[in-house]
């Protein structure tokens, strides 16, 4: 297990490395800086003054001694300096990171909860009319956009029904106390968690559907219905756990998904999240909070992966750990 686990750190340290080397090249190799964006909103700014902050900023030295400085900074902890918000990037993105954890979080319980049962009660009725029903919303969700999705449920039941709070996270002036506080941060994230989730429903349904009938097949499942075993316990206590692999693989997939790609419901919510933080400074052209923001969920990807790994072998004794 040790040598595994240095293995992996060794091979997440070369990834995350090829990923800032990478994305720095790219966000550098884009027309346009800081001292641009700063130019446009003050109007005609001196040219001179315009090559004084760019020296300030470092941005006038060649790219490569910029990427050596950059990755020396980075390995000490330094992600860099966040001029718009007059703040270290690291502390801008750590601000905003725990209402995207809460939002990924809440969405993968969600999802996978709500998915798994589907899949399994679909898998009981095979071939019946529950199931041909299940598979049709499934498709359905599958089917339909997250922003469409997020966009109707806002209108449905922000804008015409008043349920939920339209934007944000938390209410201006609610209640102080933990209790108040969470419930109030609850109801502004039903929505997004809904938007979110649905299309990973239908994932999650589709893959536990497929797992649990091939497992219902297997020997040992007919081994425990001949021993007089429930159906409830050959469910529960044979069939699914197996079945659950491939969902939780998922899960991971999900994971990582969702750090990267929450932008868009961030945004439709109004949440202050590292997805909206990221869709702020591109337009600002503010990027080392930009590449501050791919190393922190870079980081929490291969964390996750990492513990998928560990739990998929917990759950699949077969599974051996390479070294």
């Amino acid at each position: 297990m040790g040598h595994y686990l240095r293995n992996r750190l060794l091979q997440a340290v070369v990834v995350i490395l090829i990923i800032i080397v990478g994305n720095f090249i790219l966000l550098n190799a884009v027309p346009g800086d800081l001292v641009d964006v700063l130019a446009g909103r003050g109007g005609d700014m001196d040219a001179d003054l315009m090559a004084s902050l760019r020296a300030r900023f470092g941005l006038d030295d060649p790219l490569p001694i910029r990427l050596l400085d950059y990755i020396r900074n980075v390995l000490t902890g330094n992600l860099g300096y966040s001029w718009p918000h007059s703040q270290p990037v690291l502390d801008v993105v750590l601000q905003r990171l725990p209402a995207t954890t809460l939002l990924v979080i809440l969405s993968v319980i969600t999802s996978v909860f709500i998915g798994t049962l589907t899949g399994v009660f679909a898998a009981r009725k095979a071939h019946k009319l529950t199931d041909v029903i299940l598979s049709m919303v499934v498709l359905v969700c599958y089917a339909t956009p997250i922003f469409l999705t997020a966009l109707a449920l806002m209108l449905i039941f922000s804008v015409q029904l008043g349920w939920f709070p339209l934007s944000g996270l938390t209410t201006a002036g609610a209640e102080e106390g933990i209790l108040a506080t969470a419930a109030d941060m609850g109801r502004h994230l039903v929505l997004p968690v809904v938007s979110l989730s649905l299309f990973y429903v239908a994932i999650y349904a589709r893959l536990s559907r497929a797992s649990m009938l091939q497992v219902l097949t297997q020997d040992y499942v007919r081994t425990a219905r001949a021993k007089g075993v429930s159906e409830r316990g050959v469910i529960l206590g044979h069939a699914l756990r197996n079945a659950l692999l491939p969902v939780i693989t998922m899960a991971g997939l999900q994971i990582t998904e969702l750090f990267g790609g929450a932008v868009l419901t961030e945004t439709i919510f109004g949440l202050p999240g590292v997805g909206r933080l990221a869709y702020d400074a591109v337009f600002a052209r503010n990027f080392p909070l930009l590449l501050g923001i791919l190393i922190v969920c870079s980081f929490i990807i291969v964390i996750v992966n990492l513990l998928v790994d560990l739990l998929y072998m917990k759950l699949d004794p077969r599974v051996e750990l390479t070294k």
